[in-house]
């Protein structure tokens, strides 16, 4: 039986922990930047020791998820999370901080996020119906959009006050009042039964899955697309507008929240939009204004023309923000739920894994022809990742619900 309150509980633990992250997102490299005196190679192996575990288990991940109750998995997953931060603040009450407990954080960090991930994604289903999820997942992207427009001030804010170590506190306190409100949500799980095959048959049961189902498949390699182009932007965004186009940090902050600002909009939009078009024609209707909506951002440039990227942007983030929820949605509703950790880590493995190789492109293209090349490589690309599902009408016949 699906109860009210064990949705809000679900709800309320995600906008917290995501307000917390996003204070991490800025607080964590200061405190090797500002506090331990880090430099760029020390830095980049700091973000290197978070993406790590998305590569070493991130498939792996998925069988676990399977074989257990999620809801455990998601409360170890805030505590083991919280435990680590917590040990930043109090090493730097002692004196003892240093740049390899900061990696060792990082690693736990990332490796929880996995299992978190994969868990939040497939436990949803066991406390929303399925003629719901959209709501449901848009309920939660709104939690995490607000929090990608309020955290990195309140994370700037902290670490300005209060020293980045301390800021961290926040973060930790988010993840054990997490796992503090999932501890209440009551809900029927289905592990797998039966005899348990060997690790990579079970790892290859998920990408099989997603390999046989010809819309999952399109929506990975536009996902794959995706997360390299956002790799690529990371590199030349910064490049362009601040060390070409002279934007300042505050300007420049503004200029990257016109996303979260249309993904809000999208977040709020998406259940009226499946229920009056379906979920085939969301996907395919989402995708092709996505691909359009971006790709003006390609004319940003000084003076007037610095208000396109914001407008393109937040444009954009409407359609993507659509498409994310309603491709989340019709995977959580098509995948038996016997399959659902494997098929969602399988997803995942292979989105996430075209990121290193993004950052490097975009690294190498920014040394070989400049910061407005890489700008406009990365806004090119993350314009044309919805490609795969608009250069095919037929994802219109996209069924609701299992065949």
């Amino acid at each position: 039986m699906v109860r009210a309150g064990d949705f809000w509980r679900f709800v309320w633990a995600n906008g917290v922990t995501q307000m917390g992250t996003q204070v991490t997102v800025v607080a964590l490299p200061l405190a090797a930047l500002l506090t331990l005196d880090a430099g760029a190679f020390q830095l980049g192996l700091l973000s290197a020791a978070q993406m790590l575990a998305f590569l070493l288990i991130g498939l792996p991940a998925g069988v676990w998820v399977d074989r257990a109750r999620r809801r455990p998995i998601l409360i170890w997953s805030d505590v083991a999370r919280g435990v680590a931060l917590l040990s930043i603040p109090m090493a730097a009450w002692l004196d003892v901080l240093t740049l390899p407990h900061l990696y060792v954080v990082a690693l736990v960090l990332g490796v929880g996020t996995v299992f978190f991930d994969v868990a939040h994604m497939s436990f949803l289903p066991a406390i929303v119906p399925k003629e719901r999820l959209e709501r449901g997942n848009g309920l939660l992207e709104v939690t995490r959009n607000v929090s990608l427009l309020a955290g990195p001030g309140v994370g700037g804010w902290a670490v300005a006050v209060f020293t980045a170590p301390i800021a961290l506190l926040a973060d930790a306190v988010s993840y054990l009042v997490s796992a503090l409100l999932l501890s209440g949500v009551r809900a029927q799980e289905s592990p797998m039964r039966g005899e348990r095959g060997l690790l990579r048959h079970e790892v290859a049961e998920g990408i099989k899955f997603v390999a046989g189902e010809p819309v999952l498949r399109r929506i990975a390699a536009g996902g794959a697309l995706a997360m390299a182009a956002n790799s690529i932007c990371t590199v030349g965004l910064p490049l362009y507008l601040i060390k070409q186009l002279g934007v300042g940090s505050a300007q420049y902050g503004l200029l990257l929240s016109a996303a979260a600002v249309g993904s809000l909009v999208g977040a709020a939009l998406v259940a009226r939009v499946t229920a009056r078009f379906g979920t085939g024609r969301t996907l395919y209707g989402s995708a092709v204004l996505a691909t359009l909506l971006y790709l003006p951002a390609l004319a940003t440039g000084p003076g007037w023309r610095l208000l396109i990227f914001p407008v393109a942007s937040s444009l954009f983030g409407v359609a993507s923000s659509i498409f994310g929820i309603a491709q989340l949605s019709y995977r959580q509703r098509i995948t038996p739920d016997h399959l659902l950790g494997r098929v969602n880590a399988s997803m995942r493995f292979l989105m996430w894994g075209a990121v290193p190789l993004g950052g490097l492109a975009g690294g190498a293209l920014g040394e070989w022809l400049g910061g407005h090349a890489v700008f406009a490589a990365g806004v090119a690309l993350l314009g044309l990742s919805h490609l795969a599902m608009a250069t095919s009408p037929a994802i219109m016949k996209a069924p609701a619900t299992p065949s």
